[in-house]
């Protein structure tokens, strides 16, 4: 008996050993070679071109190649803040986007409830393909359908709606004031539904549990959303706002181009760093003060999200931050 449970015990320890690492290796080869394709996507479009930031710090000169260039240090990157522009952009590129985060998140978390709401799945399908819709719409296309809303001699506004209302027509490509509204609601309705898709995913996986516990409680639907719904989507709200906050110096290329079809009255308004950068790109051809501007926005995006992510480290806790 002794010798039988000393056998049993050591095929027992045989068999809960790990196995060798070349064992393991074999048995998660299909798990690399799923793991590939994205890891290899992301070292040739995130990190080898990384090593095009000494672009930044040189002038470049294509015949002697952008090792050999001369290095200038950091005058590449005084301009964007020596030029008498550089406030309207900075404001600009700020302001407009944190206009976006705000409204954006709030719109698109209430469409997200309120879509969550409806009992039916055929009209779920129709509002979510609804909302989605314009986001799969291309800026170009975007731009041209504001035009026909808002041009001057065939716009639908000035034509239909002012005509038939009796108002003097708006000269809308020559008036900057209109334009932080209408870029702001173009952008909204652009963008809001991916993000109200993503929020409502969220409230699709909340467990059915945490309402009927509250409907035992006495709470009635608001108190339901308040209490279960809103801390529910607390984290994808953190999540999505940080990567936001990090992208706050970038600006929607073709929203602040295309869209004011690079009107000249409207500069002071429509203009962002990006904007700025490329107008300076057609006229100087510079590469070196384009991807000064671009490490610029990196780095101080990069600090913004560290900070934003300590504040939420703060207030909410540790298990509400992004890392």
């Amino acid at each position: 008996m002794p010798n039988k449970s000393a056998a049993l015990e050591k095929e027992m320890k045989v068999r809960s050993a790990k196995p060798n690492k070349w064992l393991r290796f074999y048995r998660c080869i299909p798990l690399y070679l799923m793991f590939l394709p994205g890891a290899l996507y992301l070292l040739m479009d995130k990190y080898i071109p990384m090593s095009g930031l000494i672009i930044a710090f040189k002038k470049v000169n294509w015949r002697k190649g952008i090792l050999a260039s001369d290095w200038v240090g950091f005058s590449n990157f005084t301009y964007l803040f020596k030029t008498k522009d550089a406030f309207n952009i900075t404001r600009n590129t700020l302001l407009y986007n944190l206009c976006f985060i705000v409204l954006g998140t709030v719109i698109a978390i209430t469409i997200a409830i309120l879509l969550n709401e409806i009992t039916s799945k055929l009209f779920k399908q129709v509002y979510q393909t609804i909302i989605l819709m314009p986001y799969l719409i291309s800026i170009v296309v975007v731009s041209y359908l504001v035009f026909a809303m808002l041009s001057s001699e065939s716009g639908f506004i000035n034509n239909t709606i002012f005509k038939v209302l009796g108002v003097k027509p708006i000269s809308w490509y020559t008036e900057p004031k209109y334009w932080p509204f209408i870029l702001v609601i173009v952008h909204i309705w652009k963008v809001f539904g991916y993000d109200c898709i993503l929020y409502y995913a969220t409230l699709v996986g909340i467990d059915h549990g945490y309402y009927e516990a509250a409907v035992i409680d006495g709470a009635n639907r608001w108190q339901q959303i308040v209490h279960v719904t809103l801390p529910s989507l607390l984290p994808t709200i953190i999540t999505l706002t940080l990567m936001s906050i990090g992208k706050i110096f970038y600006s929607d290329f073709g929203l602040f181009y295309q869209v004011p079809m690079d009107s000249g009255p409207l500069l002071d308004i429509t203009s962002t760093i990006d904007t700025y950068v490329y107008r300076a790109l057609i006229t100087l051809n510079d590469y070196g003060r384009s991807s000064a501007a671009g490490v610029y926005q990196s780095v101080v995006g990069f600090i913004l999200v560290l900070c934003a992510n300590l504040a939420v480290k703060k207030i909410g806790g540790e298990e509400n931050a992004l890392f």
